[in-house]
């Protein structure tokens, strides 16, 4: 493996092709120096700051009624407009199934993410999720 620590990213058997294409066999990825996490102190609606280009975000277990959704902003200075950020629920719940969540806006250092329960019960869950951000200059 490269040692990328310098541009925050992992390659395995890398083939960079000019400024257009990367090819790996295996993995690609951020470093674990790029990765952070944050936990909501008070409420599911209270705004985060993580400044890594991935991490992992536990939410306030404050109820979350059923077919009813919560938003929230990850401050992150990592972020800019053109980039993607992809959320993928990983604990927390005794079911990943009973929430959706998806990123409702994004801007030059902040992410707007909405989770909803998706049941017609009230939920109380720290619900764990992963994001990372996909960079495009």
């Amino acid at each position: 493996m490269a040692n990328t620590q310098a541009i925050g990213v992992a390659y395995l058997d890398q083939n960079i092709s000019g400024a257009d294409f990367i090819y790996v066999d295996d993995e690609l990825g951020y470093t674990a120096a790029a990765r952070g996490a944050v936990t909501q102190g008070v409420n599911k609606a209270e705004p985060v700051t993580l400044n890594k280009s991935a991490g992992t975000i536990t939410m306030n277990g404050a109820l979350l009624a059923g077919t009813t959704s919560v938003t929230f902003t990850l401050n992150n200075s990592k972020i800019s407009a053109g980039d993607a950020v992809i959320l993928s629920i990983v604990g927390g719940t005794a079911n990943p199934g009973t929430y959706t969540l998806w990123v409702t806006g994004l801007t030059a250092g902040a992410a707007t993410i909405t989770l909803r329960n998706i049941t017609g019960g009230n939920l109380s869950e720290a619900v764990v999720f992963n994001f990372v951000v996909v960079h495009a200059l």
